[in-house]
């Protein structure tokens, strides 16, 4: 039989899973999201990507600030669910709430368990130029990210892969991973887990505003995954002056590496090949502030850089 669910998710890195899960016939009981939010120009209260989406299936959602509370864990209780699927939700679970579904809470977590535990994994893996990633669905317990693996996807990474575009890999990977694993709960009425290795551990911290600055000074292939982890959001920026006007940030959404070298952020030519400490990359696609993400090509039509100048000092912290 179909199982009965609890859905608890909130960015748009969830909302394939959802859709997947409700494709195969199981019945979600009630979507847990964050509160909706203020966003856009009028600053206007929007629900988040899962809440919209259940909403427009017809799915019940609760947004509550916490779990810890005994009402709320009683709440959480009488759905009767079979199990609960989380995937990026927000919230820590407490125990109660961990134990209250039949078989458990499984979570979707987009890393290769136990590298890159915790909020920001996709980012992490790119940044630290990972080879490879992973899908996985874990039986969740109190420790972040620690519970024992029961299905996972190997993902690689091309070393010009965007955390957007990987981000969008791995949200398919994991609602196909999860609707497989859901159909071996109701079919076997249990799933067979491997604990995680107690070796590799890393945490990927969320990220901080301040990563976002570009270091020129660094080896080209580290500004080069330092750019593609950050890229679109929060997108990683350097300043750029044009001739005779005032230094602006310029955000930096997709790099190649390329030939040369040089003082570290001198323009190397006429096509925005920059200087690193060691090596050099090319910039390809930019975006500067209040415009739209645009090439290199159509940014140089605007925007006079020329060949010897110096990137990136121009603003002081």
């Amino acid at each position: 039989m179909p199982l009965n669910l609890v859905f608890m998710g909130t960015p748009d890195f969830s909302v394939p899973a959802l859709e997947a899960i409700v494709a195969a016939g199981h019945r979600v009981l009630c979507v847990y999201s964050q509160p909706p939010r203020p966003a856009g120009r009028g600053m206007n209260e929007r629900p988040s990507p899962v809440h919209a989406r259940a909403n427009a299936l017809g799915i019940p959602v609760r947004t509550p600030l916490s779990l810890k509370s005994a009402e709320e864990q009683a709440a959480f209780a009488a759905l009767g669910a079979d199990a609960a699927v989380v995937i990026a939700y927000g919230l820590i679970l407490p125990r109660a709430v961990l134990e209250a579904p039949r078989y458990g809470c499984f979570n979707i977590h987009a890393s290769k368990l136990p590298r890159w535990r915790g909020a920001a994994p996709i980012h992490r893996a790119i940044m630290a130029g990972d080879a490879e990633t992973a899908v996985m669905v874990m039986q969740m317990e109190e420790g972040l990210d620690t519970g024992p693996v029961a299905a996972t996807q190997l993902i690689p990474i091309g070393r010009n892969v965007t955390t957007g575009e990987l981000h969008d890999t791995l949200a398919r990977a994991g609602a196909e991973l999860i609707v497989e694993a859901l159909s071996a709960l109701e079919t076997k009425g249990s799933l067979a887990t491997v604990p995680q290795p107690p070796e590799g551990v890393t945490y990927a911290a969320k990220i901080d505003k301040a990563e976002a600055r570009i270091d020129l000074s660094k080896p080209a292939h580290e500004v080069h995954n330092h750019i593609r982890g950050l890229s679109p959001f929060p997108g990683a920026w350097l300043d750029v002056t044009p001739p005779g006007g005032k230094p602006e940030r310029l955000k930096i959404l997709r790099t190649e590496l390329a030939a040369g070298s040089g003082t570290p952020g001198q323009v190397l030519d006429d096509a925005l090949a920059i200087a690193c400490g060691e090596g050099a990359i090319r910039l390809l696609e930019v975006q500067r502030a209040g415009k739209r993400a645009m090439t290199a090509e159509e940014f140089l039509r605007g925007f006079a850089v020329a060949k010897g100048a110096i990137l990136g000092p121009a603003l002081a912290d």
